[in-house]
């Protein structure tokens, strides 16, 4: 029998690489191990992810929370454990950023749809309900 190797429950991997490893690397070097799409996005923007990290670290030693209406920003390693606001539309949704989010855009942990109620009718809906008062 193969015996298997057990990675250790509180140790997190992204691309075979410890978080804290990764936390190190510039974000032109994290683009490297990032899908083809991100990678392009990171290298493209790379002037705004590193603004946007610089914040979040500034902003962090303050204590004051993170908001931003970029919905297409990669999330890098610098962002893990830190908590965004991120804007639906409406409100700014608060996004804790974990290691399994790396790679992925901020937009996706915001929800900008609500899932559609269907109950009773209102008062007025129908022609029973018109002569009710309110």
């Amino acid at each position: 029998m193969e015996e298997k190797l057990v990675q250790k429950s509180k140790d997190k991997f992204y691309r075979g690489k410890n978080v804290e490893d990764l936390k190190s690397l510039d974000i032109r070097e994290f683009a490297k191990l990032v899908k083809a799409r991100a990678r392009r996005t990171l290298l493209r923007n790379y002037d705004v992810v590193a603004a946007f990290v610089k914040k979040c670290e500034s902003r962090d030693a303050k204590n004051k929370p993170i908001k931003t209406h970029d919905r297409a920003l990669v999330i890098v390693p610098q962002m893990v454990g830190k908590t965004i606001g991120v804007h639906n539309g409406k409100e700014f949704v608060r996004v804790v950023v974990t290691e399994e989010m790396l790679g992925h855009r901020l937009g996706e942990f915001s929800m900008t749809r609500k899932i559609a109620k269907h109950t009773k009718m209102g008062i007025g809906a129908s022609k029973s309900t018109t002569s009710i008062a309110k």
